[in-house]
């Protein structure tokens, strides 16, 4: 990645960061995205407990995605930098990652329950139910504990990369939800559509569950991801 793409990462890092409470996905500083540079082997996220308001580029952190040393900036990462690099490392496609505590997809997590498919908002994205992990164990609580965040939704899924690319978010038992895309910015935008859809999900289980027909599902996944897609307009100056 040239210097000038290593800049426009770190601009799209922070506009990612910046519409977290601009979405409503976060209370205080309960949110954080990063995007990675494979090519250099680092991935940039925002620092630990710094206010979005005063979040500028220069207090970013550049982190290793070999052994997790920080190699650019004067500030601690966020302290859900080691869930982002493991699921770095076990989904090579991901190019950013976005946790929040928004607080529909929270009450899934802290219910244990996966956010089920009740209609085609939910399918234009998410090819299923959203997921939720186990609970992780005291050993991992008190060793690694950030790691083994990742590892357990790792584990979730298989390491399977096309299951992650077809559901791209989980959620964490009792904590909260991790969406993932090819960039930063479309890991952001995961996440709050898993918040919208995760709201819409419990005002249907509160009128009474109804299973949609699969073939609508499939439909509507299908209109926007795999070869016969067909939503949306290329981006101006595209070919």
């Amino acid at each position: 990645m040239t210097a000038a793409a290593r800049a426009a990462l770190r601009r799209e890092v922070l506009e990612a960061n910046l519409r977290i409470p601009a979405t409503g996905l976060a209370t205080l500083t309960w949110g954080n995205v990063s995007g990675v540079d494979r090519e250099a082997g680092v991935f940039v996220i925002k620092p630990s407990g710094v206010p979005y308001e005063r979040l500028t580029e220069d207090d970013l952190v550049v982190v290793a995605l070999d052994d997790g040393r920080v190699v650019e900036g004067t500030l601690r990462p966020s302290t859900d930098t080691e869930t982002h690099r493991c699921l770095y490392r076990a989904f090579p496609a991901i190019g950013g990652v976005t946790h929040t505590h928004s607080t529909h997809a929270v009450a899934f997590a802290q219910a244990r329950r996966a956010i089920p498919v009740l209609g085609t908002t939910h399918a234009d994205t998410f090819d299923g139910p959203v997921p939720v992990t186990e609970v992780l164990t005291p050993e991992q609580c008190a060793r690694d504990y950030e790691f083994h965040t990742g590892q357990v939704v790792v584990d979730l899924l298989d390491g399977d990369e096309a299951r992650a690319e077809a559901v791209p978010g989980a959620l964490v038992a009792h904590h909260g939800p991790f969406t993932w895309g090819a960039t930063a910015t479309a890991s952001l935008e995961h996440a709050v559509i898993l918040e919208a859809v995760a709201e819409m999900a419990l005002h249907t289980l509160a009128l009474g569950r109804v299973e949609p027909p699969q073939h609508l599902l499939d439909r509507h996944y299908t209109r926007k991801h795999g070869p016969g897609a067909y939503y949306g307009n290329p981006a101006p100056g595209a070919a």
